[in-house]
């Protein structure tokens, strides 16, 4: 039989490190992928102290052409196969969409979404063999617009909506589907985007760690999303409320001040 395994990208730091720990303490032999390779060297010798499974190390540069089929030959050289995926990997950038630079932020969609989207239809046949998952990180952002963020919160609602859609899809396969929703995580993401956390972050965040947890215990239960912590639970409830020309208006007032 071959040895099956969860792989989990943007596994260097922060949520996706913590989500690497919390399926490897279930049990779950991981595949880790993320650009540094030292530091998925240094998680990996961390699970091994723990008695845990070596994991397979792919250092990938997910924006990069070739960055699924680079994943791909790894894990059919390491003679494994997926059964469940989290895609993790994604980050952010803080400013005004139209004074910031288009490539990068372009290169923000090529990971946030096109390799998203890519690894959770490339192992859709061995996930639904194995009745495995797919837990794919979203965010708060995905409920609203985000001036200040325009191309960040665009890219978690596409991920969001895609996620619901393979929850419904695959529902009859016996795959789990998830989308992981948290709000403002003290992570590296916030000094990558240049985003200095205000007052709404404090109320808001919840630990990477409560956050993976959170996922995980979503996923397997196969809820459609999981919203950590209840200050994030409330947010999709009060928008109902609110025409969304004043919603994004409020996001607006609160990031664009930041500037």
């Amino acid at each position: 039989m071959t040895e099956r395994v969860t792989l989990i990208t943007g596994a260097s730091a922060g949520i996706g490190a913590e989500l690497a720990r919390v399926f490897a303490s279930n049990g779950h032999r991981l595949a880790l992928v993320a650009r540094r390779a030292e530091r998925l060297q240094a998680l990996a010798g961390e699970f091994v102290a723990n008695g845990h499974a070596a994991p397979i190390i792919i250092p990938c540069d997910l924006a990069a052409r070739g960055a699924g089929d680079q994943i791909a030959a790894a894990l059919a050289e390491a003679g494994v196969e997926v059964d469940y995926i989290v895609n993790n990997a994604g980050f952010g950038m803080f400013g005004r969409a139209v004074e910031m630079d288009r490539d990068q932020q372009l290169g923000m969609l090529d990971v946030n979404v096109r390799m998203l989207t890519d690894l959770s239809l490339r192992f859709t046949e061995s996930i639904i063999r194995n009745k495995g998952g797919i837990l794919n990180v979203s965010s708060i952002a995905g409920f609203l617009a985000g001036p200040g963020m325009a191309v960040y919160y665009a890219s978690k609602a596409y991920v969001l909506h895609f996620t619901e859609a393979l929850h419904q899809e695959l529902s009859d396969k016996g795959v789990r589907v998830t989308a992981l929703c948290p709000g403002p995580v003290p992570s590296e993401f916030q000094q990558r985007a240049g985003f200095e956390p205000g007052m709404d972050s404090a109320i808001l965040n919840v630990s990477a760690a409560d956050v993976a947890a959170a996922g995980y215990r979503g996923l397997m239960a196969n809820k459609r999303i999981v919203l950590p912590g209840l200050g994030i639970k409330i947010v999709p409830f009060l928008l109902r409320f609110f025409p969304r020309g004043f919603v994004a208006g409020a996001v607006a007032r609160l990031q664009l001040r930041r500037m």
